[in-house]
Formats: C-alpha cells, sequence, structure tokens
C-alpha cells in the first residue's frame, strides 16, 4: 500500500483529494456540545467561577479606560489634522477589543459585554449564574474604568461629555436606535472569534460614531452615563441598553443553522469548555 492513492472526499464541500492509502480522510464535521443547565450550585465554589468574574471586570476597566481616554486625546487637538479623527477611535475601540477577547478567552470566555453574554445565554452556553455574575462585573468595570479617567482628566473628561453615548444633532432617536440594533447584531453575528470581533466592532463603530458615538455594549454606555451622571447622558441611555436584548435572538438563530460555520461554531466550543 506504501505508494498507492486514493480518491477523497472532503466534509461537506465534497472537493476530491488525493491521499495515501489506508488513511483516515480529513472532516470538518462538528458535534454541539449539550446545553448548560439553567443553574448550576457547583460554579458557586469553583474559583474558576470567581477567576473569570475579575477576568471580565478588568477587561471591562480597560475596554472603557483607553477607550474614553482616546476620545479625550482626539478632542484636545488643535485641528483635525493633527487629530486621529473618527478612524483612530474606531481602531482604539476595536484593538482593544480583539486583544482583550485575545487575552481573556481562554479565562471568561472574553465577552466584555453583556450583549455577548446575553446572547450566548439565550443560546444555551451558559448558565442563568454565570450570565447574571459576568453581567454585574462587567459594568462594575466599566463604572471604574470610566471614573479612572474623570478623576486622572476632569476637565478634558466633562469636555467631550463624559465619553457617554447620546444620539448626536442632526439625527432622531428612531436613527440612534436602528444604527445600534443593527450594529449590535454585526457584534453577535461574530461572536467570541478574537479578529472578527475586533475588526467587526472596528467597522460598526466607523460607520456609527458620528450617529451615536456608538454603543453596542449595555456596560460600556452604563459606565459612561452613571460616572458622567448629567441628563444629556441619561436620555438617550434606552436605546443603548435595552436593544441588545430584543435583537439577540436573530444573529444566533441564522449562526446556529449555518452549516458551512466553520470558524465560530468550533471557536465557541473551545471557549465553552475553557470556563471550566
Amino acid at each position: 500500500m506504501g505508494g498507492r492513492e486514493e480518491d477523497v472526499r472532503l466534509g461537506a464541500s465534497k472537493f476530491p483529494e488525493r491521499i495515501p492509502l489506508g488513511t483516515e480522510a480529513p472532516t470538518n464535521d462538528y458535534v454541539e456540545p449539550p446545553p448548560t443547565p439553567l443553574y448550576e450550585p457547583q460554579e458557586l465554589i469553583s474559583w474558576a467561577f470567581y477567576r473569570a468574574g475579575i477576568t471580565e471586570f478588568m477587561a471591562s476597566f480597560m475596554y472603557l479606560y483607553v477607550s474614553i481616554l482616546t476620545i479625550i486625546s482626539t478632542a484636545r487637538t488643535p485641528n483635525q489634522c493633527h487629530s486621529i479623527g473618527v478612524q483612530g477611535v474606531a481602531w482604539a475601540f476595536g484593538g482593544m477589543i480583539f486583544a482583550l477577547v485575545y487575552c481573556t478567552a481562554g479565562i471568561s470566555g472574553g465577552h466584555i459585554n453583556p450583549a455577548v453574554t446575553f446572547g450566548l445565554f439565550l443560546a444555551r452556553k451558559l448558565s442563568l449564574t454565570r450570565t447574571i455574575f459576568y453581567m454585574i462585573m462587567q459594568c462594575l468595570g466599566a463604572i471604574c474604568g470610566a471614573g479612572v479617567v474623570k478623576g486622572l482628566q476632569p476637565e478634558p473628561y466633562k469636555a467631550v461629555g463624559g465619553g457617554a453615548n447620546r444620539v448626536n444633532f442632526g439625527y432622531t432617536r428612531g436613527d440612534g436606535l436602528g444604527v445600534e440594533v443593527m450594529g449590535t447584531f454585526v457584534l453577535v453575528y461574530t461572536i467570541l472569534a478574537p479578529l472578527p470581533i475586533g475588526f467587526a466592532v472596528f467597522l460598526v463603530h466607523l460607520a456609527t460614531i458620528p450617529i451615536t458615538g456608538t454603543g453596542i455594549n449595555p456596560a460600556r454606555s452604563l459606565g459612561a452615563a452613571i460616572v458622567y451622571n448629567k441628563d444629556q447622558a441619561w436620555n438617550d441611555l434606552w436605546i443603548f441598553g435595552w436593544d441588545p436584548s430584543s435583537v439577540l435572538l436573530l444573529p444566533l438563530c441564522t449562526t446556529e443553522l449555518s452549516l458551512e460555520w466553520s470558524l465560530s461554531r468550533p471557536a465557541l466550543a473551545v471557549f465553552h469548555y475553557n470556563l471550566y
């Protein structure tokens, strides 16, 4: 059999390939892990559970800290020629998400966003206990990150409105809600694949910063609004807080029904099992 070969077919693609006879044909078959129980009491006595929550806290903290400082640095430049502009701010948000997801995926799953956490709960990838714990830690981290920026640079912080999300002049709240819903859809569709989700965040910010400042992350919007604590931050907060829960089922259903989701589904399984 040494030098003989045979035709094999690769997964769903059905393209023939010549390989040595007697070797196993490659396959792209993927087995869906069983649904996570709604409540897992053993999580509450596991150090891995609390370590994951602390990781989410620190990731949200760094995300808000760097992103708001980037907004401040952009606003303080004397003119647009010396500023990094919208593109630079979008790169800061997308780059931070890429780096943080890459670093935290093996510990907590790299959510850094209640929208992502809630989406995985709806897909039965997380227990209710872990979902609530993650969301609390994400929001606390965002509040602390924005608070540190306010403490270090109080005047520049006030000048940029605390980096809080709001619908900008010339747009209606309907416009803001629409772009936030679609932005959240794009974000969740690329869920838990570090490079795609980083680029997705960059592209969504590039498109929607002029409209709403780009939320697509309830913790980011809530943390900035709480620390800034002005009417203009609170008035539009509902646009950035409730829309993820209303649209997450759509991208989750489309990705679950896609037979060719060859990148995100295995990655999702790996990150799911790394939680324990």
